[in-house]
């Protein structure tokens, strides 16, 4: 009897198949993991953004624009991520 926890979809993967989705959810686990960490510094990152944009003469603001970077890539790997880790857990 199948396993009624795996998606329809993922029931009659070949083995080569199964490797390419594990391959998948590993990048996805990856993503997943430099989108944490990277938000981990945009939050210390932010502690300091409110001064840079107060002193900071003109557009010389490197902390926000670094804030901003970060804040983007952690945007876009935890998006990627998600993405890469849809589907049943392989547990």
């Amino acid at each position: 009897m199948a396993n009624p926890l795996i998606p329809m979809e993922e029931r009659t993967l070949t083995p080569d198949e199964v490797e390419a989705l594990d391959k998948r959810r590993h990048r996805g686990l990856m993503l997943l993991v430099v989108s944490v960490q990277f938000a981990i510094i945009s939050t210390l990152l932010l502690l300091w953004v409110a001064q840079d944009l107060t002193y900071s003469p003109g557009w010389a603001h490197p902390t926000f624009y670094y804030f901003l970077v970060t804040g983007l890539i952690t945007v876009v790997c935890g998006l990627g991520g998600i993405t890469l880790r849809r589907g049943a857990p392989e547990f």
